[in-house]
């Protein structure tokens, strides 16, 4: 199936520039100037018009956990799915499963609901599961629920990836925990990210998780012990280390836009990513939830627990790209990190870029960032 899509509007560094794509079975195959109307006696089955709005690769977010009032650590299909349409209705066209700390059956149940969605999806593709614990430390447990909270045991691992294969992307760990960095070096033998927040590492035993190949900081600043210059802890190690790269919720509550800006000045757009860490009041607004095994009250869109402590975002990704932007990032910088550093770190080969030979994923944005048109496979959605 053939695809043209014409006058929309791409970012290409520091410039803008509006282009005709054609795709062919779901690959960008040619990208022109559409001044030049290469493309005008092409055959083609589906025409698209752009109408000089922002065209982005679509985005991908590597830590999410609910949406639309659902959570998928609920069990259900249903869930899954429901996280998949949202995720791609604001902007994302892949995704990872991102689980809360837990029972080992919950953790197992999960699993296999995203096995059986995996293929299936309504909306955004799975690209794999992202363990966000349980092992991480109850001093900066955060919305974790401190009942399964526990140090790192090979054994189980064992079991979630007899159950799971290949399909735990990224994990989120605290390496000052005992078996920790033994864990670190079994993950990474089997090519997973390891992440490092709910921590309370040092600066020194986050240097330790960085040689044994932890590489990825989750929801950097939060759940972690602040700046201090006489100890500087784990965010001063992660910023120190150029191979480590970092997430960002640029939501306007979680990291002040001086922050965001520190990140981007000494990250870049190749060591930062955008993520929603959203739950499931992402599309659907303030109220009560229950959410990790806590009360969950959200009002003006700010999640929280009842002693005040941040509970996750209802931010989209779309919503996030915004944001960086009026923060002072680059708008091509910005792009990158929604969605080709992500796919980058992910390894994931054929997306994240609007380029020829990649997969025809993409989003059209109009002048507020607001969804107009997904493309998924070259075919509209």
């Amino acid at each position: 199936m053939k695809t043209l899509i014409q006058n929309a509007t791409i970012s290409t560094g520091d410039n803008l520039e509006i282009v005709d794509i054609m795709i062919d079975n779901g690959i960008i195959l040619e990208i022109e100037p559409s001044e030049n109307d290469s493309f005008s006696s092409e055959a083609v089955d589906q025409r698209i018009d752009g109408h000089k709005q922002l065209l982005i690769p679509g985005m991908i977010d590597v830590h999410i956990h609910g949406a639309n009032n659902f959570d998928m650590m609920d069990g259900t299909t249903q869930s899954i799915q429901e996280v998949s349409k949202k995720c791609l209705e604001t902007g994302c066209t892949g995704f990872l499963v991102t689980s809360v700390t837990s029972s080992l059956e919950a953790l197992l149940t999960m699993i296999d609901r995203t096995k059986e969605v995996i293929g299936n999806e309504e909306g955004a593709k799975i690209l794999g599961i992202h363990l966000e614990g349980p092992y991480l430390n109850s001093k900066r447990k955060g919305m974790q629920d401190p009942n399964y909270l526990r140090n790192p045991d090979l054994k189980e691992m064992d079991m979630i990836f007899d159950r799971a294969g290949d399909l735990i992307k990224m994990v989120t760990v605290a390496p000052e925990l005992p078996g920790c960095l033994e864990l670190i070096t079994y993950l990474k033998e089997k090519n997973v990210v390891v992440a490092i927040a709910h921590s309370d590492a040092t600066y020194e035993e986050a240097q330790v998780a960085f040689q044994h190949g932890a590489t990825h900081i989750t929801h950097c600043f939060n759940a972690m012990p602040p700046i201090h210059h006489r100890t500087p802890g784990l965010v001063t190690a992660a910023l120190e280390n150029d191979e480590v790269s970092v997430q960002a919720i640029i939501d306007g509550v979680h990291l002040h836009p001086g922050i965001v800006r520190l990140l981007y000045k000494i990250k870049g757009s190749d060591g930062m990513v955008l993520i929603t860490d959203a739950l499931q009041a992402m599309g659907v607004g303030d109220g009560a939830y229950e959410f990790g095994g806590h009360h969950v009250t959200v009002e003006n869109g700010i999640a929280r627990l009842k002693d005040g402590t941040l509970a996750s975002s209802t931010v989209t990704m779309n919503e996030a790209l915004k944001l960086s932007v009026e923060m002072g990032i680059l708008l091509d910088d910005a792009i990158k990190m929604g969605a080709t550093t992500p796919a980058a770190i992910l390894g994931e080969q054929n997306i994240g870029k609007i380029a020829v030979g990649f997969a025809a994923d993409l989003i059209l944005l109009d002048e507020e960032f607001r969804v107009v048109k997904r493309i998924l496979k070259g075919t509209l959605n």
